[in-house]
């Protein structure tokens, strides 16, 4: 996989869905060349939704956080 996930468009995903995007794209750095776009593709994508998970996680009133 190598486009891009921006922050817009995970918004609309649910968190389990979130986990696993995220697993498949680091499976997909693992498999990039160094200085290629799908490498820079995967880190941003994985940041963005690193970034989208960070930012539920903080809006859980704080007896629901793990």
């Amino acid at each position: 996989m190598c486009r891009l996930f921006t922050r817009v468009e995970l918004i609309g995903l649910n968190t389990s869905v979130l986990q696993t995007l995220f697993s498949q794209v680091g499976r997909d750095l693992m498999q990039t060349r160094p200085e290629s776009w799908q490498r820079r593709n995967a880190l941003a994508s994985l940041e963005n939704i690193r970034a989208e998970l960070r930012e539920r996680a903080l809006r859980q009133p704080l007896g629901w956080r793990l």
